[in-house]
C-alpha cells in the first residue's frame, strides 16, 4: 500500500515553501508561454510549469501527512495582517487533483490544439491555461476567504476566454463562452456579497479567525445572509442544480483541453471551497446549516442525479451527454457530503477524485477522435472502434467506470456512496444512487453501442487513430480507471484524510 507519509518528494527547503511556488510556478509560466514565440516553445512551457506545480503539490502532500496542516505566511506576515495558505488533508488532495490534471491536460494539447484553435492564437491559449490552473491551485490552497475570491476569478478569466477560443470548430463557443462568463459573474458577485456580510459580522476575513467568531454569534441574520450568498454563489460555479446552466455549453463547445481540464477540476474546487464553509467556517450544529443540508443541499443533488441522467439519456451530442453527465455526478458527490459523517464525506470525496478521472479520459478520447472526425452527434461516431481502437477502448474504459462496472474504480466510488448511506441510515440517498447508476447505463449504453457496435453510414467521413502525443495520456488515464478499480489505496487515502480534515470529531 502506498504511504504518503513516506513520500519526501522535494528538499526541506524547498518544501516549506512549497504552498506558494505551487501556485506561482504555473503563473510565472503563463506569462512566459504568452511571450513565446511558437507554439511549440508555449506547448514545452505549459508542460514544465505543470509538471512543476504536481512536483510541489507531492511535496506538500507528504508534508502534510507527516505533520499535519500546514500554514504559509506570505511575506513572512501571520494573519489578520498578512494573508496565510492553510493545506490540511483536504488541501493536499484537492492540488494533487488539479496538479495532475494540469499535467495531463498540457501534454495532450500538444496536439489537440492545432485541429481546434487558430495557430496564432496558440501561445495565448497555453498562458489562459495556465493562468486558470494557478487560480485553483492558489484556491485550494488559501486560507483567506476574500483571496479565494481572488483566485476563483483568476482562473475563470482564463476559463472564459478559453472556452470562446472554441469558435473555429463551432460558432456557438461564443454564445456558451458569454452564458459561462454572466453565471460566473453572478456567482463570484454572490460570494462576495457574503464576504461582505460575515465581514461585517466578526471583522476578519481570515477563515480560521471567521470559525472562531462565528461560533460565538449564534444564528444571527447578518450570518445567516452571509451563509446563503456564498452557498447560491458557489452553487453556481459548481454547477449544482439547478444553477448549471452554463456548463452544458461550456463543455460542448470549448476547446478539448479547456473541456478536459474544466470537467476535472472547475467544478470540484467549488464543490470543496463550498463544504470548507458548511462545514469548517461556519459554526458546527448551527441551525440554518443543519436545515441547509437536510432540506436543500440533500433533496437538490438527488434531483439532480436523476433529472440530469435523464437528460443525458435524451441527447444526441455526445459532448452534450458526458456535459449533463457530470451535473448528475455532482449531484452524486453532494449526496456523499450531505450525511456530514466522516464516512459519508469520504465517499464523496473520493467519488470527486473518480468522477474527475471518469471525465478526463471520457473528454480526451471524445477530442482524439474529434481531431480526424469533425462530428458531435452520437450517431457521426458510429463504428469508429473500427478506425481508432485504442482511443474507443480508452473511451470505453472510462464509460464503463461512469457506468460502474465491476472492476472499475466508479464501481468501488459508487459502493463506498451505498455504504455511507446505509451506514447513516439514509435509505433514500442509497436509493437515488442506485437509480442514479441505473440512468447511467442507458445513456453510457447509447454511447458504446454506437461506437462499437453500429457501422459507419456509407460515404461518412472515417475517422483516424489520434496521434501518440494525445493517445499516451489518454491510455494512461484509461488504465488508471481499471487499476484503482483494483486497488483504490491511493485515492482512498487522499478521500480518508480530505474526510478528516473536513469534518473533525464527526462520527
Amino acid at each position: 500500500m502506498i504511504s504518503f507519509e513516506t513520500l519526501y518528494a522535494a528538499a526541506p527547503a524547498l518544501t516549506a515553501h512549497a504552498p506558494v511556488l505551487m501556485v506561482a510556478g504555473p503563473l510565472i509560466a503563463a506569462c512566459v508561454a504568452a511571450l513565446s514565440p511558437t507554439a511549440r516553445t508555449s506547448w514545452m512551457i505549459s508542460v514544465t510549469g505543470s509538471m512543476f506545480a504536481a512536483w510541489m503539490a507531492l511535496a506538500i502532500t507528504g508534508e502534510v501527512a507527516r505533520h499535519g496542516a500546514v500554514d504559509y505566511y506570505i511575506g513572512g506576515f501571520a494573519p489578520p495582517l498578512g494573508i496565510a495558505f492553510y493545506i490540511d488533508g483536504l488541501g493536499a488532495m484537492m492540488a494533487l487533483l488539479v496538479s495532475s490534471a494540469g499535467v495531463m491536460a498540457s501534454i495532450y494539447s500538444g496536439h489537440s490544439l492545432a485541429a481546434e484553435v487558430r495557430a496564432e492564437k496558440h501561445t495565448h491559449v497555453q498562458a489562459a491555461f495556465l493562468l486558470c490552473q494557478a487560480g485553483l491551485l492558489g484556491l485550494v490552497s488559501t486560507g483567506d476567504a476574500f483571496n479565494a475570491f481572488v483566485f476563483l476569478e483568476v482562473s475563470s478569466i482564463g476559463a472564459y476566454a478559453l472556452v470562446a477560443i472554441g469558435e473555429k470548430r463551432d460558432r456557438r463557443a461564443l454564445p456558451a463562452a458569454f452564458n459561462y462568463l454572466i453565471m460566473g459573474t453572478i456567482g463570484a458577485t454572490l460570494y462576495v456579497i457574503g464576504i461582505g456580510f460575515l465581514y461585517a459580522a466578526t471583522g476578519t476575513l481570515n477563515m480560521a479567525d471567521l470559525s472562531a467568531r462565528l461560533a460565538t454569534l449564534g444564528d444571527s441574520s447578518v450570518v445567516q445572509a452571509g451563509f446563503a450568498f456564498i452557498v447560491v454563489g458557489l452553487g453556481i460555479k459548481a454547477a449544482m442544480f439547478p444553477l448549471h446552466g452554463w456548463l452544458p455549453g461550456a463543455y460542448s463547445f470549448g476547446p478539448s483541453l479547456i473541456v478536459i481540464f474544466l470537467a476535472a477540476t472547475a467544478t470540484k474546487t467549488s464543490i470543496y471551497l463550498m463544504a470548507r464553509f458548511i462545514f469548517d467556517v461556519f459554526p458546527d450544529g448551527a441551525a440554518f446549516g443543519r436545515n441547509f443540508i437536510a432540506w436543500v443541499l440533500a433533496p437538490l443533488a438527488a434531483t439532480a442525479a436523476i433529472v440530469c441522467s435523464i437528460q443525458a439519456t435524451f441527447e444526441r451530442e455526445i459532448r452534450r451527454i458526458l456535459a449533463f453527465s457530470s451535473v448528475a455526478q455532482v449531484g452524486l458527490i453532494l449526496l456523499g457530503l450531505s450525511l456530514a459523517t466522516i464516512l459519508g464525506a469520504s465517499a464523496g470525496l473520493f467519488y470527486l477524485m473518480a468522477h474527475a478521472l471518469m471525465k478526463m479520459t471520457l473528454f480526451m478520447a471524445v477530442g482524439g477522435l474529434a481531431i480526424s472526425l469533425p462530428a458531435r452527434r452520437l450517431d457521426d461516431f458510429a463504428g469508429v472502434a473500427r478506425d481508432a481502437p485504442w482511443s474507443a477502448t480508452a473511451f470505453a474504459a472510462g464509460a464503463l467506470s461512469l457506468a460502474g462496472a465491476p472492476l472499475t474504480l466508479g464501481f468501488l466510488a459508487k459502493w463506498r456512496l451505498l455504504e455511507a448511506a446505509l451506514n447513516a441510515g439514509q435509505i433514500w440517498i442509497a436509493a437515488t444512487v442506485a437509480i442514479a447508476s441505473l440512468l447511467t447505463l442507458l445513456y453510457v449504453g447509447r454511447m458504446l453501442e454506437a461506437i462499437f457496435f453500429r457501422s459507419a453510414p456509407a460515404g461518412a467521413p472515417r475517422a483516424v487513430e489520434a496521434p501518440v502525443g494525445v493517445l499516451a495520456p489518454v491510455l494512461v488515464l484509461a488504465g488508471l480507471n481499471i487499476w484503482f478499480g483494483l486497488d483504490a489505496s491511493l485515492p482512498e487515502q487522499l478521500a480518508g484524510a480530505g474526510a478528516k480534515a473536513l469534518l473533525a470529531g464527526a462520527p
